[in-house]
């Protein structure tokens, strides 16, 4: 492999395993109510958010770190009153001073904020704030990723302009590297050691989020499995993974990295890799190159799904995962194939209904998926190639979860929107 393709490879996962602090999605709309007020230069009378009904979705019934509360309005609250736009997705940690701050003031001044829906909004993921002080207003929209600002304008003069061609796919695929899943094993199994090393930064994070969740956050769902592992490891290993998914979707204010602007991703795609290999007493290197395969298999698999979906994430994510695992292992090239081939034919469809303390649970089926899959694969066992989306060619079998993902589940986004909306509470 040229060096010049492993620098954008490695450039790539750099851009995709960043840190974030509580749900992506809400932190994304607390970055663009920030920017909006920042450009504003004042707080305003009244703030205007429009969303896409995957955003929405994923935002209604998450935790926000540091409040005890859930949902958008805090968030938008706390970006009002003491966000600052450099945090980017970071941009909700802010002293609990400023959290009890934003509280007092959406208890008074609630009726000031509207959230709703973006009409014909063809973009998975688009956040639109628009901030008005008499009739003077300052507008941000972000699109297609987490942090990616298209339009910010102060009244009638535009500051940055670049919605053009930002209805198209979710993701830009033309400033990234061109990846197939040999490539992807490739790069992972070869490049020079040091040149990946940078992937143990997601170790550190991730496993005090781990740590943290065990004390109890959400459904307790790690915590409670913990006490059940009995010295099993794949149970230890996942009881583990799952308690930062506790603790990051119940409001807990400990950054992680995410992966494909997600922080459940990005816990999957680490932890279980690394718990697991060191109960295998595997060597640095090996730990070094099955992060690399598991983070990286997941954001190619998820490029075809897109930045969001109504498949839930933790799909591509445990696919990432299998592939470490069969790794670690000693599976070949061909093996990894089986397992993510086997990995497709029992996850998809696995429908995103919002983030929540619950998406713990849909973590440990995946990871659990994840360890079966790979255990088959290592006996050269895979899916028949007429079963379900599998195909003889594994690129094409990832195509084919990506167009479930993509296309064919826009209907199920918006059922889904319209139960969460209309539920009996």
């Amino acid at each position: 492999m040229e060096e010049i393709q492993r620098r954008q490879i490695r450039e790539l996962i750099q851009r995709e395993v960043v840190v974030a602090t509580g749900c992506t999605e809400p932190g994304a709309v607390a970055l663009a109510v920030t920017k909006a007020r920042e450009v504003l230069g004042t707080m305003p009378d009244f703030t205007e958010v429009l969303l896409s009904k995957n955003v929405f979705k994923n935002a209604m019934g998450v935790g926000i770190p540091g409040t005890g509360m859930v949902g958008l309005p805090i968030a938008v609250a706390i970006a009002l009153v003491a966000g600052d736009s450099k945090k980017e997705l970071e941009v909700l940690t802010v002293p609990q001073k400023s959290v009890e701050e934003a509280k007092n003031w959406l208890a008074n001044n609630g009726d000031k904020i509207k959230i709703g829906l973006k009409e014909r909004c063809e973009d998975k993921l688009y956040i639109e704030c628009i901030c008005h002080k008499g009739n003077d207003t300052a507008t941000a929209i972000i699109s297609k990723r987490h942090t990616n600002f298209v339009y910010i304008a102060h009244g009638q003069e535009v500051i940055l302009d670049n919605e053009n061609g930002s209805h198209s796919h979710d993701d830009d695929k033309a400033s990234e590297p061109n990846l197939s899943q040999h490539i992807v094993f490739e790069y992972a199994t070869t490049a020079p050691i040091e040149e990946l090393k940078f992937i143990a930064e997601t170790i550190d994070l991730n496993s005090a989020a781990a740590n943290e969740g065990l004390k109890g956050y959400g459904l307790n769902t790690g915590k409670i499995l913990m006490e059940n592992a009995n010295g099993d490891i794949v149970h230890y290993v996942i009881a583990r993974t799952v308690a930062a998914s506790d603790a990051r979707m119940d409001g807990c204010t400990l950054p992680i990295y995410s992966n494909s602007g997600s922080g459940n991703q990005g816990i999957a795609c680490t932890l279980p890799v690394y718990e697991y290999g060191k109960a295998k007493n595997s060597s640095e290197e090996q730990l070094i190159r099955a992060l690399i395969l598991s983070h990286l298999t997941s954001i190619y698999v998820k490029r075809g799904i897109g930045r969001l979906s109504a498949l839930c994430g933790i799909v591509n994510a445990s696919i990432g995962v299998t592939s470490g695992i069969t790794y670690l292992h000693g599976g070949n090239y061909d093996q990894v194939c089986y397992a993510i081939k086997n990995m497709i034919n029992t996850l998809a469809g696995m429908v995103c209904d919002g983030a929540k303390p619950s998406c713990a649970l849909k973590m440990s089926t995946g990871l659990y998926s994840a360890f079966v899959c790979a255990e088959l694969a290592l006996h050269d066992k895979v899916v028949d190639t007429c079963d379900g989306l599998s195909e003889r060619d594994i690129d094409y079998s990832i195509r084919n979860l990506g167009r479930l993902g993509h296309d064919g589940m826009d209907q199920t986004d918006d059922m889904v929107l319209d139960i969460m909306t209309h539920k009996q509470l």
